[in-house]
């Protein structure tokens, strides 16, 4: 879980008919659609994307699958964040998600490697690791990586490598980059819970807002320009 003590963290993700959340294994909510034939969207991360506090519809992935089904765009939005994932930790969980057909991948992890002083290296090795796992399944998956930050009191020189590992890795893998989901969030008091580090549901508005912008491009099945 991400730690309490950083509360100025700047961390850096169908068819119209009914649709319901589907709990699973391993912090897996499915928002699953009446048509069969719908993509999947797969955000992977921590409790960021899980929606630690809030109740499952206010966490930013539910409302950016309330955005799909308002446009009538036949996409599934599988909600893989779990609390206190590191990017070590989702190596080990991977394959299990891909047992499902994926054909976007957000990727927000990276979080709780920088709030433990990890070696920027390794979780950039261990990021590089998962991103190869989906594209040696899922060929044709287009990707969106969730950019991150760490506070200044972690080290300036380990803040900025940790910043820019993010756009390096999008840049390398060919994804669209979000350059830091708590955009306009973080740090602010009345848009955090109490902890100062989970965003509240209007705080979560914003990060789907966010993930929005750069998502949207890839259902309409054209990149929007970065």
């Amino acid at each position: 879980m991400l730690r309490k003590y950083v509360f100025c963290l700047m961390v850096f993700a169908a068819c119209s008919g009914e649709k319901g959340n589907t709990e699973k294994a391993d912090g897996v909510t499915t928002e699953s659609q009446s048509t069969a034939s719908a993509k999947n969207i797969l955000f992977f991360g921590t409790s960021l994307t899980a929606g630690l506090g809030l109740d499952p519809s206010e966490a930013y992935p539910a409302l950016i699958q309330n955005r799909i089904d308002s446009l009538k765009l036949p996409y599934n939005v599988i909600n893989a964040g779990l609390s206190g994932e590191t990017s070590a930790a989702g190596k080990g969980r991977i394959d299990w998600l891909l047992k499902q057909p994926v054909h976007i991948f957000v990727l927000e992890l990276g979080a709780n490697d920088g709030l433990r002083g990890i070696q920027v290296t390794e979780t950039t090795k261990n990021l590089q690791f998962i991103i190869d796992k989906v594209k040696a399944k899922y060929p044709d998956v287009e990707f969106v990586l969730a950019g991150m930050q760490v506070p200044p009191n972690m080290g300036n020189p380990y803040a900025s490598d940790f910043k820019n590992m993010f756009p390096a890795l999008a840049e390398k893998n060919n994804m669209v980059l979000i350059p830091f989901l708590l955009d306009k969030v973080g740090g602010v008091p009345s848009l955090n819970q109490p902890d100062g580090i989970h965003p509240t549901a209007e705080g979560d508005k914003i990060l789907a807002e966010n993930v929005w912008v750069k998502l949207k491009g890839l259902l309409n099945g054209s990149r929007l320009s970065l």
